[in-house]
């Protein structure tokens, strides 16, 4: 390039030759152009995303952002990019990239069944031994197929009791969490647990056939008693459903829920809700399959560990690690991501660990440093970013994501993340942009925050490292905030998609 401009200097030329290596210049410089253009907006926010900040009433100290070009031209960008800021769920990001690499991408969990008694004549003469090994996917039909290799191993009747072995997990010792005063029975907030079987979830089925109200619990756990208070109305359209659950915990433990509201003929409802205990839950799921497989159980339920030299009846295994981030970042599963959370710091625990979330945090924070990324502000309770606590900062995070990119399991990590505007929790959103299906993003939601972070492409196909974090009391709007950071890397010049 520095030639063509001496030759410019010293060599007369004609006209047209002037102004076709202008416009060649011109070319050459493009990139330049852009790197110089990006350069100057560095620390300062474009000004669509100032103007969407503006109209809904938000400061613009209240965003973090950084944008990192990882295969193209173009210059960072860093606002606001060393403030600790509360990441709501795209904290999972850094728990299952740590996960891949620290466990390994094909990691599985066990759960298993032991004896301490012999067994004759389909007469298990013991007690029945329930261990959990952390397993974030251990749902109902996983642990029918577990209970079917151990009636296929003989086992019909059991005399002891059933006995389960929680112990694989030192669990820390924090208070549940509740936005803004959710249902503590909604799914969604079930804390973690070493034997965590179908995210102790019971589906609810309400029905009125022929002016009778029906109401069934699957799994039919014994220890729930459902008062049915349901009043029946005559056919008609269906409206959306108006059945309602009242859970109270009983003096011996069991749960008394009441089921009220009122149901058209021929009309339905479904629901789910958490109202056990995880010990609860897990014995009442094992007796109703062992009872609808023919089996019985003579003995109580109880809490206990594995005796020494008792013996294995049967086990299962999860799905690899690369399945279950996949649940995680796709659909923003809270108690999967802290399952795995503690998993790491069950791995990896030491003497000095008080507990797994403790170790989990340790262990994740020296894997970063060894990347060279000194995460001064992160903050890890759970790994799923439930949490008031958790903090990170927007360049942390960049840094995390750009060491995934570079990383061994690169492939692995991008693959679980939500497609913009196709599936997971970003299924409707852009979903008739140019962007559908050029980025893999996590988002994250509490009351006052509005996340979005992973990988975007510009019009140019080159991928970047996008985190966008807003914290402020009335984030209003912030999600169309966030779209536009996404935009702003890829133009609607191009054709959008019907």
């Amino acid at each position: 390039m520095s030639s063509i401009l001496l030759n410019r200097r010293t060599r007369p030329l004609t006209a047209a030759l002037r102004t076709l290596r202008q416009l060649t210049l011109a070319s050459l410089l493009a990139p330049l152009s852009f790197h110089l253009q990006a350069a100057a907006s560095n620390n300062v926010l474009p000004v669509k995303i100032q103007q969407a900040l503006a109209k809904a009433k938000i400061e613009n100290s209240a965003l973090s952002l950084v944008l990192l070009p990882l295969n193209g031209p173009g210059a960072a960008t860093f606002v606001n990019a060393d403030v600790a800021v509360n990441p709501a769920s795209t904290m999972k990001l850094i728990t299952s990239y740590a996960a891949l690499e620290l466990l390994g991408p094909t990691h599985q969990w066990k759960t298993e069944f032991y004896t301490d008694g012999p067994l004759r004549n389909g007469i298990l003469q013991g007690n029945l031994y329930l261990k959990g090994g952390g397993d974030p996917k251990l749902n109902m039909e996983k642990l029918w197929l577990l209970m079917r290799d151990l009636r296929a191993n003989g086992v019909q009747q059991i005399t002891g009791d059933l006995v389960l072995d929680r112990s694989h997990f030192v669990q820390p010792q924090v208070a549940a969490f509740n936005d803004d005063g959710d249902d503590d029975s909604k799914p969604f907030l079930v804390g973690p647990d070493a034997l965590l079987v179908n995210l102790k979830s019971v589906r609810m089925i309400t029905r009125n056939e022929g002016g009778k109200i029906i109401v069934a619990a699957e799994p039919p756990i014994a220890t729930l008693h459902i008062d049915n208070r349901v009043k029946a109305l005559p056919a008609g359209k269906c409206p959306n459903p108006n059945v309602n659950y009242s859970p109270t915990k009983q003096a011996d433990g069991s749960i008394k829920l009441i089921v009220s509201g009122q149901l058209v003929d021929g009309c339905s409802s479904q629901s789910y809700l958490a109202v056990l205990d995880h010990p609860s839950y897990a014995a009442g799921a094992v007796r109703a399959i062992w009872q609808e497989l023919g089996g019985t159980i003579q003995g109580r339920d109880r809490l206990a560990d594995v005796p020494k030299g008792a013996r294995l009846l049967a086990r299962a295994f999860s799905p690899d690690l690369v399945e279950i981030i996949r649940d995680i970042n796709k659909y923003s599963n809270n108690t999967m991501a802290q399952q795995l959370f503690l998993s790491i710091g069950a791995q990896f625990r030491t003497a000095s660990d008080v507990d797994d979330a403790k170790a989990a945090q340790r262990v994740i924070r020296q894997w970063l440093a060894r990347k060279g990324i000194n995460a001064s502000h992160l903050v890890m309770e759970n790994g799923s970013g439930l949490s008031r606590n958790e903090r990170v900062s927007a360049r942390e995070m960049a840094l995390m994501l750009q060491a995934a990119w570079n990383g061994p399991y690169a492939a692995e990590f991008i693959s679980a993340l939500p497609l913009v505007g196709m599936d997971g929790t970003m299924h409707k959103r852009l979903r008739r942009t140019a962007l559908a299906g050029q980025g893999h993003i996590k988002t994250g939601t509490l009351n006052t925050v509005r996340a979005i972070a992973g990988f975007s492409r510009d019009s140019n196909g080159n991928t970047w490292a996008v985190v966008a974090i807003l914290n402020h009391p009335r984030p209003w709007g912030a999600s169309a905030i966030l779209d536009q950071v996404m935009l702003g890397l890829y133009p609607q010049s191009k054709t959008a998609k019907p």
